[in-house]
């Protein structure tokens, strides 16, 4: 397989692309014709994915901040477009590439750890799915999985070759990002930012203010590494990158999402943690907290003392209301949270093992729920799930699956830890941190709920984990150049 990312002769299809999608995008918002953005770009993907599938990995990444989610069959299936299309050309092309050349498959990726684990989850998957009371369901949620690990796991190794590959994945997804950011708050602005009306604002491009504040929350770490790696020669770049940090910080304060505030403020302790050599210390001491105030909230039925009062929990209508609420034990997400963490609690209890099968939450939680903890809303017409990764695991896929999540956690912050204090080179030393801080701002956004499995936080969240295993590759290659000079 050829290194060459970009092709001299194909490079003109990048930016005849890049302005497709601008002006199709432009379209789209001022018409509400999503045709009108979707049409004039698959002719040209497969013709471009025919000439450079890695020129088309690029317009991949491009485009997942637009992509826009489409209910097919009421509720029965969905369709992200474009990027979910162009995920499968690539889940189609990998065994088309394994099969030309079955070395593709690198040793040292097969046997790092975080590879080990999530090849663990992936097997545990499939377990679960055949024992699942829900098999179509589960049977579609593994398919949906294997076609994310393969492009953002394991289609990174060979794309993401030097600085350059990581560079250019930045900007191509900071470009299209940015522009969504930008719709938003215009959008915010008309509506004077008001509270209730956030989810109206965002519109198509994000599934709510809950994912949309995850994906800002996720790569602003990486635009503030950007800006402190960027040359001071390169002063309005490097103006540019601190005025889109201050954009970004901006835009996640006025998604109006807490667990995205609190993701950016853990991303910033954990990247002082790895600098301190500290990053070991604090999954132990999370879970380890968690854990005696599991034991604390079960022993006695202590958890009952939490129980809300109906009539005064509710949405407020302002953010000021909301976090006040949120303290005071009257606000209705919170305490619908609770509800159902309670109720997954008690349903693992019979399937402790194998789970109830991925995508069934939903259908087999009601019988287990304490009705004091009822909200408004615990009708649930939108069919969501647990809220917290972690019971979201424990529900449906077992104790195995939650245990292995919770140990892949650990493993990406010690070895993003031991690859930053490794580097040599200054930019991957950065990259790293800029990482593990992404990572460090998912792992909070799905102990509040679970996107992982959503199109647009499940592709930064996996690209996360294989481009540090990559820099922690190529770390090891440039030590080993030059001990031996």
């Amino acid at each position: 397989m050829t290194d060459q990312v970009l092709p001299y002769n194909s490079k003109w299809l990048l930016r005849v692309y890049l302005a497709i999608v601008f002006f199709s995008t432009i379209v789209c918002i001022i018409t509400g014709s999503y045709l009108a953005f979707f049409a004039p770009l698959v002719l040209l993907y497969l013709v471009t994915f025919s000439l450079s599938w890695k020129l088309a990995y690029w317009m991949l990444l491009f485009s997942i901040p637009f992509s826009v989610l489409f209910t097919l069959q009421g509720d029965t299936l969905s369709i992200s477009l474009p990027d979910e299309p162009m995920m499968w050309a690539f889940l189609l092309l990998l065994p088309v590439l394994f099969a030309n050349k079955p070395g593709i498959i690198y040793k040292w990726w097969l046997k790092d750890p975080l590879v080990i684990v999530v090849l663990l989850q992936l097997i545990w998957l499939f377990v679960a799915v055949l024992h699942s009371r829900v098999f179509f369901l589960s049977a579609k949620f593994l398919v949906a999985k294997v076609w994310y690990l393969a492009c953002f796991f394991v289609f990174p190794i060979w794309v993401f070759r030097n600085k350059k590959d990581f560079k250019k994945g930045f900007w191509l997804m900071l470009a299209s990002m940015l522009a969504t950011v930008v719709v938003v708050l215009f959008r915010q602005l008309h509506a004077h930012f008001s509270f209730i009306t956030i989810n109206r604002d965002i519109g198509a491009l994000y599934n709510n203010h809950v994912e949309y504040s995850s994906v800002l929350s996720m790569f602003l770490p990486l635009v503030f590494i950007a800006y402190l790696i960027c040359p001071p020669r390169k002063k309005w770049i490097k103006r540019a990158l601190l005025a889109i940090t201050l954009v970004f910080l901006i835009a996640v304060f006025f998604s109006y999402a807490r667990a995205a505030v609190l993701a950016v403020i853990f991303s910033a302790i954990v990247g002082l943690a790895i600098r301190f050599r500290l990053v070991n210390v604090i999954m132990p001491c999370i879970y380890g907290i968690i854990t005696l105030l599991m034991v604390y909230l079960v022993q006695d039925s202590n958890y009952i003392d939490l129980r809300p009062d109906y009539e005064h929990t509710y949405m407020h209508t302002n953010f000021k209301g909301h976090i006040l609420a949120t303290f005071k034990g009257q606000d209705m997400s919170s305490m619908e949270r609770i509800y159902r963490w309670i109720a997954a609690i008690r349903m693992s209890r019979d399937e402790p093992v194998l789970g109830y099968g991925p995508h069934s939450f939903y259908y087999y939680y009601k019988p287990y729920t304490v009705n004091t903890f009822k909200t408004y809303v615990s009708e649930n017409y939108e069919h969501s799930t647990t809220h917290n990764y972690f019971l979201y695991m424990l529900v449906e896929q077992g104790w195995p699956a939650m245990i292995l999540y919770a140990l892949l956690v650990m493993l990406v912050f010690a070895h993003a830890q031991r690859t930053y204090h490794m580097a040599g080179d200054r930019f991957y030393k950065y990259v790293t941190l800029g990482l593990a801080m992404a990572f460090a701002a998912s792992f909070v956004n799905n102990f509040f709920s679970e996107l992982i499995e959503t199109h647009k936080v499940g592709a930064l969240f996996y690209l996360s984990i294989a481009l540090l295993i990559i820099l922690r590759k190529k770390c090891k290659d440039v030590n080993m150049v030059a001990n031996i000079r």
